[in-house]
């Protein structure tokens, strides 16, 4: 396409505090096209993609979502805006629907006693080799950075696995 700047948001299009977002549309200016496979990549938000639309009529951008261009730089018709929102419309409303099912999906499964959420870790679930050197730490003999780096876990790990094996 002959982009000069990609953007890669790997936010949620349902966040407002979006960085790439907001650095692009910093950057972006009169004669320049903002190109997204579908309205649902900018914006989950209804008047979010107002406030964009707004700003694409002010900075004189062409729009391409999808197949679908929008030339917003002598402003739009009515129906080509309506267009544009009604996207905007179903893209909110699919994310709603989604949240929806995800929620009576763990609300049934809750129901049903199933337990949710990760396995509690045991101490006979660790590593062989944190459960044999953890003598080395309890004894005082290297400190929770040595025990981590010669277990090969992380100091965030070596806590967890640490506070299973006090706790027995």
């Amino acid at each position: 396409m002959g982009a000069e700047e990609l953007y890669f948001e790997y936010e949620s299009g349902t966040k407002l505090d979006r960085p790439e977002l907001e650095k692009l549309l910093r950057h972006i200016g009169p004669g320049d096209t903002l190109i997204t496979t579908e309205i649902s990549r900018i914006t989950r938000s209804t008047k979010q993609l107002c406030e964009i639309i707004d700003f694409a009529l002010k900075s004189k951008i062409k729009l391409i979502i999808g197949g679908f261009t929008v030339d917003c730089t002598g402003g739009i018709d009515a129906m080509t805006e309506g267009m544009i929102k009604m996207m905007g419309v179903f893209a909110e409303m699919e994310r709603n629907m989604t949240v929806e099912r995800i929620k009576s999906g763990l609300e049934n499964a809750r129901a049903k006693g199933v337990k949710l959420g990760r396995p509690l870790l045991k101490a006979e679930d660790l590593p062989k080799k944190v459960i044999d050197n953890f003598y080395l730490y309890k004894d005082g003999y290297i400190g929770k950075a040595d025990f981590a780096r010669l277990c090969g876990v992380s100091k965030p790990t070596i806590y967890k696995y640490i506070a299973i094996l006090t706790d027995q």
